[in-house]
């Protein structure tokens, strides 16, 4: 992670709107049909250009590929894993449980049924080296092709314990062998971004949600504790030759606009999170249940060397959120860290997270961005 000293920096989260034509046509792969694979790569090339074109006019400082050519942040690893066949419906979050009218309403999409999960039939094994790659390359070509220059460029990927609790195991004798054989696999993408020079950023909502599931709702939050907790030493094992100053987490609880009456406090799970081998934190700051939150880095302060990345924009409203809002979240945050860690304004989450289903209007997303520049630019003013 890189930083400026005499401003607040911005960036985003991973996934970026995606135009109607790409989302058709990953409709199509999504449904097995053939599809064209010309076509396929000038879709994806096109849409990966206009999304940087669209952050450089904004003015986002970090800025990434907008995950254009993905169905999702994590299933679009079942095709760079072996062991994966087939779909079983998954259980709903325990909080949609208790509102569940609500509940049949809220994973709809044209592309993807999040109602189901793909399921592990066979040893996990990484085999997405050339897909892998061929996304890396794509990025780096698309950003020759735009006139602006960033600060740092940055590619996302999925950490081992969203794999895992989003992909039905069949195969496993425990959900240990499970999880660490998956670390395993998935260190072979991670080592792959690595070796271009771009950061890396871990997505791993369950290190906040896993109290959500149906299995921990109950719980007492030291279990919840204690799977977090298990969740990192895997993340870590597979960041083992990754360096950490390449490394930024995203952790959230969950992309959807649900009660989240259920959600764990961020204060009790810090020091978990904290053992994780990177220098950069993500984690929601503008969500309404967790605005408050801010004080927990008071209590539990970000270790020395890392930057913080607080959520700063809603992503679930078609609100845009006023600049001045957005710099009294980031200034409240500051107040409560140390004056040498830095400070990244993001959003929430991303804003397409799995195709077809972003929750916000496509040109209101891009509104949203540019209200968090403004709203950075304010909190600098104020801050420096």
């Amino acid at each position: 992670m890189t930083t400026t000293e005499d401003r607040i920096s911005t960036t985003h989260v991973g996934s970026l709107p995606r135009p109607p034509e790409l989302l058709e046509l990953l409709k199509a792969r999504q449904d097995g049909a053939d599809v064209d694979e010309d076509e396929w790569e000038a879709t994806v090339t096109d849409a990966t250009r206009t999304v940087l074109e669209r952050q450089a006019d904004i003015g986002l400082d970090v800025v990434n590929n907008g995950e254009q050519s993905r169905v999702s942040f994590n299933w679009y690893v079942a095709d760079r894993l072996s062991g994966i066949d087939g779909e079983r419906e998954q259980e709903i979050w325990a909080d949609l449980e208790d509102y569940p009218e609500y509940a049949d309403e809220t994973f709809k999409t044209d592309v993807i049924d999040l109602s189901m999960q793909p399921v592990v039939v066979d040893e996990i094994e990484y085999t997405g080296q050339e897909e892998a790659a061929a996304e890396c390359e794509e990025f780096r070509e698309a950003l020759t092709t735009v006139d602006a220059e960033y600060e740092e460029t940055f590619m996302t990927s999925a950490s081992p314990s969203i794999v895992t609790t989003t992909h039905v195991n069949d195969y496993y004798d425990s959900y240990k062998e499970y999880l660490f054989d998956v670390a395993d696999a998935m260190a072979d993408e991670y080592e792959l971004v690595a070796e271009t020079g771009m950061t890396i950023q871990i997505d791993a909502p369950e290190l906040l949600t896993v109290g959500q599931t149906s299995a921990f709702a109950d719980e007492p939050i030291e279990d919840i504790k204690n799977a977090t907790n298990l969740h990192v030493k895997a993340l870590n094992k597979a960041l083992e030759n990754v360096p950490a100053e390449q490394v930024r987490l995203h952790t959230c609880w969950g992309s959807y606009e649900g009660p989240h009456h259920l959600d764990a406090n961020l204060v009790d799970l810090l020091p978990e999170i904290y053992e994780a081998d990177i220098t950069g934190l993500h984690v929601e700051q503008a969500n309404p249940r967790h605005q408050h939150e801010y004080r927990a880095f008071a209590e539990q302060p970000v270790p020395d060397g890392w930057t913080l990345m607080p959520g700063v924009v809603d992503v679930k409203t078609n609100i845009i959120d006023h600049p001045e809002t957005i710099a009294d979240r980031l200034e409240r945050v500051a107040d409560v860290v140390d004056d040498s860690t830095p400070i990244v304004a993001a959003p929430d989450c991303g804003f397409d997270t799995q195709a077809g289903i972003g929750m916000v209007d496509p040109e209101i997303a891009w509104a949203k961005l540019e209200a968090l520049v403004e709203g950075s630019e304010i909190a600098t003013e104020r801050l420096h």
